[in-house]
């Protein structure tokens, strides 16, 4: 059964009619990756925004930092997991298939990341943005404690606590417009 036809349940404008910048952006993403991220057609609805949205993700998940980029992107579905958010979990889980090589992984991290064999460092930190997500209310300097204890840096820990933070931003607005993953990531690295 495929999924619902929709990119979002609030509607997408019609590319041609987005400012040249945001064409720009969508002649790119066909260039390298085929298609253009539904993400970013849900977001072209409030342009300024998108823009916003783009340049925190690529700050969050593109720039220097302790965390490799397979690292972020396992936070994001292990939050996307928390948050049972759809979209998240299937455009994700395929970047942590393609930037590991491991299929299985994907699954991992989508499913129940406790089942994957995991080096310490990446244990803390994904037990970090489970409890980051599910119940923040609780996290303490037992918690930084942890991670310290596991290698991160101030600086890692405040990477960490940003992809955590801004996948729940992500996770709820994928929730709350029923955006749909692009059909290509289901079939990406696998």
């Amino acid at each position: 059964m495929p999924q619902p036809d929709h990119i979002s349940a609030l509607g997408v404008p019609d590319p041609a009619g987005l400012d040249e910048d945001l064409q720009a952006i969508w002649k790119k993403c066909v260039e390298k990756l085929g298609f253009v991220p539904n993400v970013y057609s849900a977001y072209s609805l409030k342009p300024q925004r998108l823009r916003n949205f783009m340049s925190m993700y690529n700050e969050i998940m593109l720039s220097p930092s302790g965390l490799s980029k397979l690292e972020r992107e396992m936070v994001a579905v292990v939050v996307s997991s928390a948050n049972r958010c759809y979209y998240c979990l299937v455009a994700h889980g395929a970047a942590v298939r393609q930037l590991s090589g491991d299929p299985e992984l994907g699954e991992m991290m989508a499913l129940n990341y406790r089942v994957a064999k995991l080096e310490a460092r990446q244990r803390a930190m994904l037990d970090y943005a489970w409890k980051m997500t599910t119940t923040p209310y609780l996290v303490g300097d037992d918690d930084r404690d942890v991670l310290r204890a596991a290698g991160l840096s101030a600086e890692d820990v405040f990477d960490l606590s940003e992809t955590v933070a801004f996948f729940n931003l992500s996770n709820r607005m994928a929730s709350a417009t029923d955006m749909m993953p692009n059909k290509e990531y289901h079939t990406a690295a696998r």
